[in-house]
């Protein structure tokens, strides 16, 4: 089950086999529905999810140790609900009834754990299955109808699609039924029944039917929903200077790069609206009188290129602590802040740290925590024309939550920036995994995304989720992309409705639950009475209860 569970991380960056996330999930499946008891296919998921977190979480173990363990433990506990439902529903002789709730129930039970996990206090929404097909704009359209939540519903819908047809073949079909020899109880509470080794062509044609909707439904998306008219044009300049440990030399790197834009040569003639710089690209705080000489290069800077320059400062607040800030510079001075909400769990805070401090002591994990901000909110840049430019700032991890960018959409925002720092994740699948969310985010919000970084990636997706530019982890130097921008009106219908999504898999794996409970307890009558072709049996020796 772990092999199984961390399969799946091939679905995404940097292996990129995004295609293996509509089947990868059946060798999980199977091995669930083969477990003996419904008991056991929940552990089996437990270690599934187990697997799947550790692989996509493979690059935090040199920082944070045995905590990728133990993160993988406790959350794996999740997919629990995920290994029940698949068991009681997909185990053959499978029922129309049992069918259809397939394919209802195990996709929500999946999305049910993926959306308790994006609780930060649980290490957020990292690894999100709907993400693995952030190359595919025609899949991402989906995300613009109900976010990247519906995206992994058709993943899983198709996988489960797979393992009905698999059941209704009968040399495939004992792939199924066969298993561990099971307690003599469970094997007659599991046995398969008469007939369950014929073809059912029926049970095959609805499994089709769900897979090719699954696969469908987003290419349907595509074109049933255009992206919003663009009402401006801007052009956007983002600044990555590479891996550069002195906080001083960074902040020359960062400022000789973006000084080229106002000389002749291979940047010369480009003409940025916005000039962006990664996460933590100064270690001083501009806002001090002391740094004063720091801030008026900067102003310098926008006045040479004409444009605001978005820097990032990684500074320690006397008397609170650590805080992660965007700043916005205008040849005016600083025109806005934004201060990073979410934190990294482990390495900017540890959650519950009276309990798990200890993990400092054999880990790089956080010796002290981070200050967040006070959540989303919008920052105003100034276009060459003189026009305002409202833009959505969020730092680093904070692409890996859809609630912070649909907030700032929501309040008007036409450009989502990111600033991020990876430098300690380089040369890892991790730096291109975070760049990958961008086009998820773009995709949901209808705006198009770009993200700066210290160290890779940085990139530029526009409105729909399709790249525009990537430089790669082991590159530097400065990258110009030219967007259209939606009025700030705009709303894609995840926008406008929010986690509908979500919130349908809690109510669909709740009347489960409900029904589940009713039929275990005979109600309301349906154990009753003789049924179908079975008989009432007594064993030899016993007394029959009164």
């Amino acid at each position: 089950m772990l092999l199984a569970g961390a399969l799946l991380v091939l679905t995404f960056p940097d292996a990129n086999l995004e295609f293996l996330a509509w089947f990868g999930l059946v060798p999980g499946l199977v091995l669930i529905v083969r477990s003996p008891t419904a008991r056991e296919g929940g552990i089996r998921a437990w270690w599934l999810g187990a697997g799947y977190l550790i692989a996509a979480l493979y690059w935090l173990a040199p920082e944070i140790g045995p905590a990728v363990l133990l993160v993988a433990a406790v959350v794996g506990v999740l997919w629990v609900p995920f290994g029940v439902a698949a068991w009681k529903l997909l185990r053959p002789p499978v029922s129309w009834p049992q069918a259809l709730a397939a394919l209802v129930v195990v996709p929500s039970c999946w999305l049910l754990t993926e959306w308790l996990r994006s609780w930060q206090a649980l290490g957020g929404p990292w690894a999100v299955y709907g993400v693995s097909q952030w190359q595919h704009p025609a899949v991402l359209a989906l995300a613009a109808v109900g976010g990247v939540w519906l995206i992994s519903i058709a993943l899983v819908l198709a996988n489960v699609a797979i393992v009905l047809v698999i059941g209704s073949l009968p040399r495939l079909g004992t792939v199924l039924r066969s298993g561990p020899a099971p307690s003599a109880g469970a094997a007659r509470a599991a046995s398969p029944g008469p007939g369950s080794a014929t073809l059912r062509p029926g049970l095959a044609l609805l499994g089709v039917i769900a897979g090719v909707a699954s696969v469908g439904a987003g290419p349907l998306a595509f074109a049933l929903t255009p992206a919003s008219h663009a009402v401006r044009q801007v052009t956007i300049a983002m600044v990555q200077p590479g891996i550069i440990n002195n906080t001083v030399q960074r902040v020359d790197a960062s400022e000789r790069l973006t000084a080229e834009f106002s000389r002749s040569g291979r940047l010369g003639g480009v003409k940025p609206d916005l000039i962006v710089w990664g996460e933590s690209s100064t270690a001083v705080d501009l806002t001090l009188a002391k740094n004063r000489v720091q801030l008026l290069a900067m102003e310098k800077l926008s006045i040479q290129d004409g444009a605001d320059l978005l820097v990032n400062q990684d500074t320690t607040v006397p008397g609170k602590g650590q805080e992660k800030v965007g700043v916005l510079v205008s040849p005016a001075g600083i025109e806005g802040e934004y201060i990073k909400t979410r934190l990294v769990p482990f390495g900017e805070y540890i959650p519950f740290r009276q309990q798990l401090g200890w993990l400092t002591k054999i880990s790089k994990a956080a010796a002290a925590n981070m200050i967040p901000g006070t959540g989303a909110h919008l920052l105003y840049a100034t276009d060459r024309t003189g026009k305002p430019l409202p833009i959505g700032v969020l730092i680093c991890f904070e692409s890996a939550f859809p609630d912070m960018s649909r907030v700032d959409t929501d309040k008007g925002a036409q450009l989502i920036v990111y600033q991020s720092e990876t430098s300690t994740f380089q040369s890892t699948w991790g730096p291109d995994q975070h760049a990958s969310l961008g086009a998820v985010r773009a995709a949901e919000t209808g705006r198009p995304v770009v993200q700066a970084a210290l160290t890779g990636d940085t990139v530029a997706y526009d409105a729909r989720g399709r790249v525009l530019a990537w430089m790669g982890q082991s590159a530097h130097g400065v990258v110009t992309v030219r967007l259209g921008l939606p009025a700030a009106s705009a709303r894609t219908i995840y926008d406008r409705f929010g986690d509908y999504v979500p919130w349908s898999a809690v109510g669909v794996t709740l009347l489960a639950v409900l029904v589940m409970f009713a039929n275990s307890r005979g109600f309301p009558g349906r154990n009753a009475g003789i049924r179908g072709k079975y008989e009432a049996q007594y064993v030899a020796g016993q007394s029959v209860p009164r």
